[in-house]
């Protein structure tokens, strides 16, 4: 599950699945200038490429049901391109944005992030979203964040606030366990897992997790954020931090991150559901 904690620093907050699909089943559909406006509001934050990362995550989603990508042969290339398909997910995206975000948030955080250093952190994020190493960005993050602490860098209190304010609500954790979840119930209704799961036992087995969850996640946080801005001034750090802080920027975040989770438990839901349609061995 660890490998599920990780790659989240910069959308990790999640707003309450309930609630997100209640707007999302009254929201009005958008129109064709709302839509290319929220086509150029993913581009500039970067969102689109955060989405497109999700599917990088699928190939951790065997070793949760104990089972190896391998079994599936060609077929699970061409099930996770289908299910993790982007004009799909950019498209769920930009339909509950559509709903959600209002015009005054939307320009407040395009402009900061089309000023040149909100367009220099969105291309470092960028990059670091699309490289599939997540063992070499943990250890290089982490000797960054150990050298940063020994010189007594201002750099780690402004990480650690600025991953604070993009989960303010502390809800990251919780909304892995919650994909987790949705994406093994699915697992075994599809039969993929022998036998049915109780859905009370295993809520309860995940999140007697949730504080070693919480610990890991803030390591790898902090060690994320050491990595991707890493060639950043302090003084560029500062300005993002303050930029964060910001309430209505948080406000964004809260949207976008909601939205990212969602999508993420829905697809993965989908994912477990095709599994169970393949024959495991016959295509190796």
């Amino acid at each position: 599950m660890d490998q599920w904690s990780r790659g989240f620093a910069r959308l990790a907050r999640l707003g309450v699945f309930s609630g997100l699909l209640l707007l999302v089943a009254v929201m009005r559909p958008a129109q064709a200038d709302d839509r290319d406006r929220l086509e150029a509001f993913l581009n500039v934050t970067g969102f689109d490429v955060a989405l497109d990362s999700i599917a990088l995550m699928a190939s951790d989603a065997p070793d949760m049901v104990g089972i190896r990508a391998e079994e599936f042969g060609y077929r699970w290339k061409e099930v996770t391109e289908e299910v993790f398909d982007r004009a799909r997910m950019h498209g769920m995206a930009l339909e509950i944005l559509a709903g959600t975000l209002d015009d005054d948030l939307l320009d407040h955080a395009v402009e900061f992030y089309a000023t040149p250093l909100g367009q220099r952190l969105v291309e470092a994020e960028n990059r670091v979203h699309m490289e599939e190493d997540d063992t070499a960005k943990r250890e290089e993050g982490a000797r960054i964040v150990a050298a940063l602490r020994e010189e007594g860098s201002p750099r780690i209190g402004y990480f650690e606030r600025m991953n604070a304010a993009i989960d303010a609500s502390d809800s990251a954790v919780r909304a892995i366990l919650e994909i987790q979840f949705r994406f093994l119930m699915a697992a075994s209704e599809s039969g993929v897992i022998d036998g049915p799961l109780d859905a009370g036992a295993l809520r309860a087995l995940l999140w007697e997790n949730e504080d070693e969850m919480r610990d890991r996640m803030a390591a790898s946080t902090l060690a994320n954020s050491a990595y991707a801005y890493r060639d950043f001034s302090d003084e560029d750090i500062r300005a993002y931090t303050r930029a964060l802080e910001a309430p209505p920027m948080q406000r964004v975040y809260e949207l976008m991150n909601a939205i990212q989770w969602e999508i993420m438990a829905n697809r993965f839901e989908a994912l477990a559901i095709a599994l169970g349609t393949l024959d495991r061995g016959e295509e190796l």
